[in-house]
């Protein structure tokens, strides 16, 4: 068996059959938890170890620093660390900042880093008094415009459902007064970079032709999420050539609202008459009577697939009602807390929720508790000062100290400079939290494999910093559903599912309906052994309509 052949081991039909298209249209239709980091990440390396991808020419295209981070970090182990893996936004910043002096001439204008703060000076040239929420509401409608390929005039003609405090004239015109300030300033937003890109392609045939001789072979991830001004990018890209894979799952389309459209992968195969597609069903994630939530959920809906478990028995999803938010929260906290005693790690347990305000309940509870939690979408791990401390310090270690020195002394010898102990404080607090962040680096040691130097680990840490990709902590996570997506845990926790809140108010049209359905098909489909979903009937609240599907499994 050669080297390539052996990547091809170990994948069920459909992977394999993924991992050896590697030239022309490829479509993958990637249910949740059916490996599809996985067949992407062999498919790769496939190709490069069969010498049919030349690993400089490329590109692997995501939606997150996180996910790109851990495809690069795949694919250096499978032997494809040459195969560039970015954001499309990574990906045009820095066509950008190689062609802009050569075409335009001088230095790149500047990345504004808060489209708030100028929207607020727009705001005052025309005499408005707009609170923050509504300047983040106009910062939101800019970037779905932008997205979208829509000039202002076509906006302000769109018929486009508005927030509250905003009427899309208003909007329109704080939209104009936003560009001919930022313009002044000589600055740029973030979807510029993807729309200058692209004007770039579109009228220097030069920078085409280079762009084009640096990349030719494309894999999207995610592209149930793309945006009609990625897929244009990505068109432009291509060329007149036609070798890319696009994975994705319409069933988790939750961005709409941003501009991610699930028609690009749906209309994949009428697009490329040739296109392979593949149906990865196969879940290696969740129990059989979870994965059969999920299909409930999503049975008839466009593009939905029909999963099929590989694992074996496990509890059917719990339904529990409160009678309000607190006792709710105290329920899941005290069923938390018993998990934990029961041998599950709080690292394993996560609390999902529609809107950020809802873990508020939850948080007091799992004080109350003494269960240690973290807030997903809070401060990122590498920004906390402990972390940067011990990065420093292992940086300066790395360099003084010999390479023949085990990597798990060195590490808690640095670590313990800054505090850590090898048995954590009893009680929650400050103090508990300094000591689960430099923990969870001696975790990230623990695991580093058999003969990696000192300043092999520091580099990887760094790597990780710059692509967040944090580790995991020995805390509960509590997220919203849409900070969770792409993440799994053992036991996870759904809350506040009534009417109103999922689906949420405003979701008044049938796609914005459909669309609070597939978010619950994420959470849902976030747990690997046990669900439990909860609602609260405070100040009369109704169950989520969605519930009563889930619950006939008991039936």
């Amino acid at each position: 068996m050669t080297d390539a052949e052996s990547l091809l081991e170990g994948l069920d039909e459909q992977q394999r059959q993924a991992a050896e298209a590697l030239l022309g249209p490829v479509c993958m239709l990637a249910g949740a938890g059916t490996g599809k980091t996985r067949a992407i990440t062999h498919r790769i390396a496939y190709g490069v170890a069969s010498g049919v991808y030349p690993p400089g020419r490329v590109m692997a295209l995501t939606f997150t620093s996180r996910a790109a981070g851990e495809l690069r970090s795949r694919l250096r182990g499978l032997g494809a660390a040459g195969v560039t893996a970015r954001t499309f936004h990574a990906s045009a910043l820095s066509q950008l900042n190689f062609f802009w002096p050569q075409v335009v001439g001088g230095t790149m204008p500047k990345l504004i880093d808060s489209k708030a703060r100028l929207l607020a000076h727009a705001a005052d040239s025309l005499r408005l008094k707009l609170d923050t929420a509504t300047l983040r509401d106009a910062a939101a409608e800019i970037e779905w415009r932008k997205v979208s390929r829509l000039s202002i005039e076509q906006y302000a003609d769109s018929g486009r459902a508005m927030p509250p405090t905003l009427t899309i004239e208003r909007s329109a015109d704080l939209q104009r007064a936003y560009e001919n300030l930022k313009d002044e300033r000589r600055q740029l937003d973030f979807e510029d970079v993807l729309l200058a890109a692209a004007g770039m392609i579109e009228l220097e045939p030069r920078v085409a032709q280079q762009v084009r001789e640096q990349y030719r072979f494309f894999v999207v991830d995610e592209y149930q999420d793309v945006s009609p001004l990625q897929h244009d990018l990505l068109t432009l890209w291509l060329g007149e050539r036609n070798d890319v894979c696009v994975v994705g799952d319409a069933s988790q389309t939750i961005y709409s609202f941003a501009g991610a459209s699930p028609d690009y992968l749906l209309g994949f195969p009428a697009a490329y008459e040739d296109a392979v597609v593949v149906r990865l069903e196969q879940n290696y994630r969740s129990t059989p009577l979870i994965v059969d939530a999920a299909n409930r959920l999503m049975r008839g809906r466009p593009g939905a697939l029909s999963l099929h478990s590989v694992q074996q028995g496990g509890p059917a999803p719990e339904v529990h009602s409160a009678q309000n938010d607190s006792q709710e929260a105290r329920s899941i906290a005290t069923a938390i807390a018993a998990e934990i005693a029961g041998g599950v790690p709080p690292s394993e347990i996560a609390v999902l929720y529609r809107i950020n305000v809802q873990g508020t309940a939850i948080e007091a509870a799992l004080d109350d508790a003494n269960v240690s939690y973290v807030l997903r979408g809070a401060t990122r791990f590498f920004d906390l000062k402990e972390v940067k401390e011990a990065l420093m310090l292992l940086k300066g270690a790395s360099v003084t100290t010999a390479a023949t020195e085990p990597l798990f002394k060195t590490v808690s010898d640095v670590l313990r400079s800054l505090g850590w102990t090898q048995e954590g404080p009893e009680v929650r607090g400050a103090v508990r939290d300094r000591w689960e962040s430099l923990n969870a680096l001696m975790h990230l040691a623990e695991e580093a494999t058999p003969g990696t130097t000192l300043r092999q680990f520091v580099d990887e840490l760094f790597e990780r910093q710059a692509g967040q990709h944090d580790p995991t902590r020995d805390a509960v996570t509590l997220s919203t559903i849409h900070a969770a997506k792409g993440l799994e845990w053992d036991s996870v926790y759904l809350m506040g599912l009534t009417e109103g809140m999922l689906p949420i108010s405003y979701a008044r049209t049938e796609d914005a309906i459909d669309e609070e359905r597939r978010l619950l098909y994420v959470g849902v489909t976030r747990a690997r052994k046990r669900l439990c979903l909860s609602w609260s009937a405070q100040q009369g609240r109704k169950p989520s309509r969605f519930l009563s599907e889930v619950q006939r499994l008991g039936t």
